[in-house]
C-alpha cells in the first residue's frame, strides 16, 4: 500500500519538508520526502518525554499523584498542563487544576522532578527508558524537555507504532494517557486560540471536539498526538488505526493552519 497523498507536502510553502504513516503493528504505509533528516521538534517532544515519564512511573521512581511543581501541584497536573504555571516562566498564574494554561516551564519542573527521583539527567533517562528501547537512534534531547527535542520521521514512526500497541508500557497506563485528565478544563490551544473545553491526556492534546484545530475535519475525536512550533506533528487516530508523522524547517505559522488540517483528511481518505 502506498500513501499517494503524503506528496501534497510538496505544496507546502516550506524549504523542506517530509512524512509518514504507520500502522500498530509498524507497518510503514508510506512515506515522502527526506525522513532520515533530523528537524528540531519544538513541542513534538512533549509527548517523548511524557512517555518517559509514565516509565518512570512504571518503574515505581515516581507517582502520578505526588508532590510536583509548584505548591499543590502534582506530576499529574504538570504532564496535563493544570500545574498553574505560565507558558515559559517558571512563575504561577493560577492554583492547580483549575486552567489549562499551556506549559513549557511545567514539562522543564517535570524533568527535573524524574531526574531528582531516579538520580539521572533527564535527557539520559529518555534515552534509556524510551530512545534505546525503541531503536530512535536519530533521536536526543539537547535541553528542555518541553521543546528541545531532534528527531526524523523515520524514528518517530516507531514511536508512533508503540503509542499505538505498546511494549515499553502496560496499555493501560497508555490508555490512561489518552484520556481527558480534569475533564471541563478551559484553556488555550497555542496558535488556535480559546477552547472549552480544552482536553489533554497525559503529555497528549485529545482533539475531541475543539474547532479550529491543527488534525483534519474527518479527524475522530479520539485523535491524540502534537504539533510544534517549529512545524511539525504527531497525530493517532485510534478509528483510523494509524498515525501521522510530518516535520518541516518552516515556524509554525498561518501556512500550517491553512496546509495541514486538509493534509490530514486527503491521508485519512487513503487509509
Amino acid at each position: 500500500m502506498s500513501l499517494h497523498n503524503l506528496a501534497l507536502i510538496e505544496n507546502w510553502p516550506v524549504p523542506t519538508a517530509a512524512a509518514g504513516v504507520v500502522r500498530a503493528d509498524g507497518t510503514v504505509l508510506g512515506t515522502h520526502g527526506p525522513t532520515a533528516d533530523r528537524f528540531p521538534l519544538a513541542s513534538v517532544t512533549k509527548p517523548l518525554a511524557a512517555y518517559a515519564a509514565l516509565v518512570a512511573y512504571e518503574e515505581g521512581a515516581i507517582e502520578l499523584d505526588e508532590p510536583a511543581g509548584p505548591p499543590g501541584s502534582t506530576v499529574r497536573h504538570l504532564l496535563a498542563h493544570t500545574s498553574g504555571l505560565a507558558f515559559d516562566e517558571h512563575r504561577v498564574t493560577a492554583p492547580p487544576g483549575e486552567r489549562r494554561l499551556y506549559s513549557n516551564a511545567g514539562f522543564e519542573q517535570l524533568g527535573d522532578h524524574i531526574a531528582k527521583a531516579t538520580e539521572i539527567e533527564f535527557a539520559e533517562y529518555l534515552h534509556q527508558a524510551v530512545l534505546a528501547p525503541l531503536g530512535m537512534n536519530a533521536t536526543s534531547l539537547n535541553g528542555s524537555p518541553a521543546k528541545d527535542g531532534i528527531s526524523t520521521v523515520d524514528d518517530l514512526l516507531l514511536f508512533a507504532a508503540e503509542v499505538q500497541a505498546p511494549r515499553l508500557l502496560d496499555p493501560r497506563t497508555v490508555a490512561e494517557a489518552m484520556t481527558v485528565q480534569y475533564p471541563g478544563t478551559k484553556g488555550v490551544l497555542p496558535g488556535y486560540g480559546h477552547q472549552n473545553p480544552n482536553d489533554w491526556g497525559l503529555g497528549f492534546e485529545i482533539r475531541d471536539s475543539k474547532s479550529p484545530h491543527w488534525t483534519g475535519s474527518s479527524s475522530s475525536p479520539r485523535t491524540f498526538g502534537h504539533f510544534g512550533q517549529s512545524g511539525t506533528f504527531l497525530w493517532v487516530d485510534p478509528a483510523a488505526g494509524a498515525a501521522c508523522v510530518a516535520l518541516t524547517d518552516r515556524a509554525f505559522g498561518p501556512w500550517a493552519v491553512e496546509a495541514w488540517p486538509p493534509f490530514t483528511d486527503a491521508v485519512l481518505a487513503e487509509l
